[in-house]
């Protein structure tokens, strides 16, 4: 491992570190009020951009960078808490009557 990809796994986990935060966050308050599930959207694109320029690594090389794992469990947060987004909503609609 290079030192291009320490520092690439690096700012993944400095990227996955909050993620518990903010779904910790989101499953306690309940509420979808004040989330942007579009800018989360946005943030999972991005991921698997990233995750794609892996797998075209895995194409031309044959290895898979240790990278794509920090990626993927990345995704994996972001899209549970895009799954807490949808059930605060449901959440919010029924406090609302």
């Amino acid at each position: 491992m290079d030192a291009v990809q320490l520092c690439e796994i690096a700012m993944l986990v400095a990227f996955g570190i909050s993620w518990p935060f903010n779904i910790s966050k989101s499953w306690r308050s309940r509420t979808a009020k004040g989330k942007s599930v579009a800018f989360e959207f946005i943030i999972v694109f991005g991921y698997l951009i990233g995750v794609t320029g892996k797998f075209i690594t895995l194409s031309r090389t044959g290895v898979l960078p240790y990278s794509t794992w920090f990626y993927l469990a990345d995704i994996a947060m972001v899209v549970f808490d895009i799954c807490l987004y949808y059930r605060n909503r449901k959440l919010d609609k029924e406090a609302e009557g």
